[in-house]
């Protein structure tokens, strides 16, 4: 849907006196760094095309209306800028709500009410950061509707304490992050602690990035995350009996190495050797991708994959066979598993010109061992949220 049917939408909806302003904040993708956040470590997030578009004018009175185009049976939601509190009933609309309400405990003068429309693009379900891209699109509509002064990292911050405080999700920082900040043809290496960050070049050439959704629901996710969790948490326990580290990312591969049998567990120790390698990964990665070497780049994303089958073990049939596919076709430097794991989508570097070929041979074997298709998204790198001019 084109930004000038969304305004068209927007006039017969809310009948708006003054010019509708549009804004876009991307989804992402995290290219290498999975399961390191919480250790201490790196991830490496890059805002990908797709994402979330919202329309917007103010109002003469505290009213505030949202619609989305994604949720049309749910019509248009009202609530009151004088109450702003999470109701299960409000739905989707939590989202922004929850981003408002933080501007404005943060000393935002939002003292008018508001009509937004939101037309997201980001697949349902893919694990693709659709609700930090719902929070940061209206965190910069509000700051440039109502001219308020606050730096973006601000912003991104306000975007997970709608998560962890508004939604009552316990997630970390790296969605907001990668959407808030995010910049055409560059992927960033973050560190989710100091929230220390630095841009890498993706430069593709003839390759692009195909996001591969196994279209499995992922039931499993929450629970096995917390215990992965746990088991890294308990072999840095052993490992600090001996080493004055406070996080596995801290350690360098020799160093784990060197003190790995220290983990009493077996099952801890194959946890903490991911944490530990896949951390380096995502260092190597930023030098590979400076130096032009996507070659290099491809083989870590297999490795990456690898240490997420055996080690981590969060990968599944769906996304293991996706996977084995990709890496058997014609012109692919590389692929894995991307997000938390247990379903949810992978990623390809393919050669572009090889992309037909490749999108049908992968859903030929996916559909046939798992029983029904995958879907293929082709995303480029772009920036982060931001006003659209007309």
């Amino acid at each position: 849907m084109n930004q000038e049917n969304l305004i068209k939408k927007f006039n017969q909806l809310f009948h708006p006196t003054e010019p509708v302003r549009t804004f876009f904040a991307p989804g992402r993708i995290n290219l290498i760094g999975e399961h390191t956040d919480y250790n201490g470590g790196y991830v490496f997030p890059a805002a990908i095309s797709f994402g979330t578009y919202a329309l917007a004018t103010k109002r003469n009175d505290r009213t505030i209306q949202f619609y989305s185009i994604n949720f049309e049976e749910k019509g248009i939601i009202t609530v009151e800028l004088d109450d702003l509190s999470y109701r299960q009933d409000d739905d989707w609309a939590n989202y922004p709500k929850g981003m408002i309400d933080q501007l404005i405990k943060n000393g935002a003068k939002i003292e008018q009410g508001f009509n937004i429309l939101y037309y997201g693009n980001i697949p349902n379900g893919a694990g693709l950061s659709s609700s930090a891209s719902i929070e940061l699109v209206t965190g910069v509509l509000l700051e440039k509707v109502f001219q308020i002064e606050i730096d973006r990292i601000e912003l991104v911050k306000l975007g997970q304490r709608v998560e962890n405080d508004y939604i009552g999700v316990n997630s970390g920082i790296m969605d907001q992050f990668a959407v808030g900040m995010g910049k055409r043809d560059h992927a960033m290496l973050l560190d989710c602690n100091t929230l220390d960050f630095q841009y890498a070049p993706v430069e593709l050439n003839e390759y692009t990035i195909m996001i591969i959704n196994t279209n499995k629901r992922r039931e499993l996710a929450d629970s096995k995350y917390n215990e992965r969790r746990s088991e890294c948490e308990s072999a840095l326990k052993d490992l600090q009996t001996e080493l004055a580290i406070n996080s596995l990312g801290e350690l360098s591969t020799d160093q784990f190495d060197n003190f790995s049998k220290i983990i009493e567990n077996e099952t801890e120790r194959k946890r903490a050797k991911h944490a530990v390698y896949e951390n380096q990964r995502t260092k190597d990665a930023l030098v590979k991708l400076e130096a032009g070497d996507l070659q290099g780049f491809g083989q870590l994303l297999n490795e990456s994959h690898l240490s997420l089958q055996h080690d981590y073990e969060v990968t599944g049939i769906e996304l293991d066979t996706l996977v084995q596919a990709a890496w058997d076709q014609d012109g692919v430097l590389g692929a894995r598993m991307t997000g938390a794991g247990f379903g949810g989508c992978a990623i390809a570097l393919v050669d572009q010109s090889k992309v037909d070929n490749f999108k049908t041979n992968v859903a030929k074997i996916y559909q046939k061992k798992i029983g029904y298709q995958p879907t293929f998204y082709q995303a480029t790198i772009g920036d982060g949220a931001k006003e659209l001019k007309a």
